[in-house]
């Protein structure tokens, strides 16, 4: 019956016994602990399978940088563009009527310029008026 250390050991055989830190391979002979100093013989690993997956924090770990901070994120400052209806035909598909909107874009003395966009078949097209 497994202990639970023996568990351990077999499960996490990659990482120091002590620290948790992966180990590194520096010689054929052991495998060492690169924060403390842990070393592991390592004809113990010969023939062990390896996986296992890298987070945000043990990258932060490994490079000693401060833990990371997540700020919030500022809504997006986008326009709801509430679209009216024209009975106007598509140039495109002949739909009798397209969605529209408009938008200053130039000098507040030239007129605004209008969107369209026929719900049918998807055509967009602007007039500056």
């Amino acid at each position: 019956m497994l202990k639970a250390m023996d568990y351990c050991y077999a499960r996490d055989f990659m990482f120091c016994s002590i620290c948790g830190t992966r180990l590194s391979f520096d010689s054929l002979e052991v495998a060492r602990c690169r924060h403390c100093g842990f070393e592991r013989n390592a004809s113990e690993l010969i023939a062990k399978e390896t996986t296992y997956v890298i987070t945000a924090e043990d990258i932060r770990r490994e490079l000693k940088l401060e833990p990371f901070v997540l700020l919030e994120t500022a809504p997006v400052d986008e326009e709801v563009v509430q679209r009216a209806v024209v009975n106007e035909a598509c140039p495109q598909c002949h739909n009798p009527q397209l969605e529209y909107h408009t938008k200053q874009l130039r000098s507040a003395d030239e007129g605004q310029t209008v969107f369209y966009e026929c719900p049918k078949c998807g055509h967009k097209f602007s007039i500056n008026t």
